[in-house]
């Protein structure tokens, strides 16, 4: 068996594959898509860190390769969905490296409250500018952090730790959890309001990027500090200029840039009130040791035993199994990353996830089905440490409830998986199930009966069952050139007519779209007349 390592990784990691009589490992690093492709001619397992880019034209040239372990957290370097179409298996080290990044969060923060690289850079210079590098206390001042996976969680730990009052937003945390870590859990809104600092510790993803951006850096304090250790991207760098130019920011530290190496003109690295470093987060020799030992092993233990751990696009059971379950967990985890697009929405707590099993789907083990809906429930707003392994430990350390019932007999369909979600005010409802072998639909979703094909774009439409609506929505989008794929419309099924000629039936519609709207669609939509709501869902 054949490894290759593609990317600068300890001799420890090494090591680990070396011992092993049955797996050749070939170290090659700075190699061109070309040259990749190459080399995975004949490999079983390809070792990475964040330089290789396996796209899609690297998949569709190769046919030997089993697995990709990504020697760090973030794979968006790799298309895990044309590796999952490939049936290639992806797999992180998600706690290798928390740590070192949460640390080196706290180790901007402090540089920028105190000036430390500036005032380091004119003593180099052979000045004396006291009074110029005046700094700020950070005791006492509110520490805001976007999303609390593994790294916010260690931030805010060492934040409390430095006697800062913490606030945390994050859709997926519960109040008592909150409590219990000492950090007020808050709305995203209110974060922005309240917060001195604020970094940030969510993946990249359409939910997040630009997360923070010209409108939201309006509503902070004036003085307001930046930080972001977590992807470039999420901190629109543009607005981020604008806002320190305008005194409304008083400073950012930025260790992660939308194109990096970012090119030598980004006003970022040239303005003072800005921190840089050249993603450095996961940049210590322990951090180095250990994401290089936990990947190798997990390689190792594959290729020898078939075992998976912290798989990103599938769970940790047999190969042969993944291919009977594929398209229940292709289900599941669509499933479950629609209840968490919508859950966004809401603002609620979530008090439980129920999940119920009917039919056919009963007669394997449903425990890896349960771990792809709660991953693809909380991997919408995730740090990225989610996967199909520790997704439901994560939701169990947050709070959440996670319900699973089995009914063995056929309902509706032969076989049905519905997963509701339930906050402080309502619960919401989908169900899907598998056709055949492998086409799987949404079938159900609240009060509404329907057939959706659960992929792409779609745009969920709520309204009052009156002529035109529909009509006109089309042709909203058909003026922004938004081309409509498929339709699915469905009335609710529980509606009694009554004596009050005023109460309307409602009706939703599921619209597949070919690529995604903008925030100026999705208002043109929600001002027409009988509309209740409009979700956008990304299924890719």
């Amino acid at each position: 068996m054949k490894v290759l390592v593609s990317d600068k990784m300890s001799q420890d990691g090494i090591d680990v594959l070396n011992a092993v009589d049955e797996i050749q490992v070939v170290y090659k690093t700075g190699m061109s898509t070309e040259e990749l492709i190459k080399e995975l001619q004949d490999v079983d397992a390809l070792v990475i860190r964040s330089s290789t880019k396996v796209t899609k034209e690297v998949f569709e040239a190769v046919n030997k390769l089993k697995i990709i372990g990504r020697a760090g957290i973030g794979v968006d370097n790799v298309d895990c969905n044309v590796a999952t179409e490939r049936g290639v298996i992806v797999v992180n080290t998600p706690s290798g490296n928390a740590t070192t990044t949460a640390e080196h969060a706290i180790a901007m923060l402090m540089s920028l409250s105190r000036h430390i690289p500036q005032a380091d850079k004119s003593m180099h210079a052979g000045l004396w500018e006291k009074s110029k590098f005046t700094g700020t206390e950070i005791t006492g001042k509110v520490l805001g952090v976007v999303g609390y996976g593994n790294i916010g969680k260690i931030v805010a730990d060492r934040a409390l730790g430095l006697k800062m009052r913490v606030i945390v937003f994050d859709p997926f945390l519960t109040s008592e959890v909150a409590a219990k870590d000492g950090v007020e859990l808050v709305t995203k809104e209110k974060l922005f309001e309240r917060s001195d600092y604020i970094t940030v510790h969510v993946p990249l993803n359409d939910s997040t990027r630009d997360l923070i951006n010209k409108k939201s850096i309006e509503t902070m304090k004036t003085g307001v500090r930046i930080l972001n250790c977590a992807r470039g991207g999420i901190v629109n760098e543009s607005d981020l200029i604008d806002g320190l130019n305008s005194g409304k920011i008083a400073g950012a530290a930025v260790d992660v840039f939308k194109e990096e190496p970012p090119p030598k003109d980004n006003p970022l690295l040239q303005h003072e009130g800005v921190v840089c470093t050249p993603h450095l987060g996961a940049s210590t020799a322990e951090a180095q040791v250990n994401v290089a030992v936990q990947v190798a092993e997990q390689i190792r233990d594959y290729l020898l035993t078939g075992e998976i751990r912290n798989g990103i696009n599938c769970p940790s059971i047999s190969s042969e199994m993944v291919k009977v379950l594929s398209p229940y967990l292709k289900l599941c985890d669509k499933l479950g990353s629609f209840q968490g697009q919508i859950h966004r929405e809401t603002h609620e707590e979530i008090k439980k996830l129920t999940i119920s099993y009917s039919g056919s789907v009963t007669d394997y083990d449903t425990g890896a089905l349960t771990s792809a809906l709660v991953h693809g429930f909380l991997n919408t707003v995730s740090d990225g440490s989610v996967n199909f392994v520790n997704a439901l430990s994560i939701a169990e350390s947050r709070g959440i409830v996670v319900e699973e019932n089995l009914v063995h007999h056929v309902q509706d369909f032969a076989n049905q998986i519905t997963f509701s979600v339930s906050g402080e005010k309502q619960t919401n409802l989908i169900a899907g199930t598998v056709f055949g072998k492998k086409n799987y639909r949404f079938v159900h979703f609240n009060d509404f009966f329907l057939e959706v094909i659960p992929d792409g774009y779609l745009l969920v439409l709520h309204n009052y069952d009156r002529p035109g609506v529909i009509g006109k929505a089309t042709s909203i989008l058909g003026s922004h050139e938004i081309n409509v794929s498929r339709m699915q419309l469905t009335l609710d099924k529980t509606f009694q007519p009554g004596s009050n000629e005023s109460c309307l039936q409602e009706a939703v519609s599921f619209i597949n779209i070919d690529q995604p709207v903008n925030e100026m669609i999705l208002e043109e939509l929600m001002k027409l007349d009988n509309v209740i709501a409009v979700h956008q869902i990304d299924l890719n």
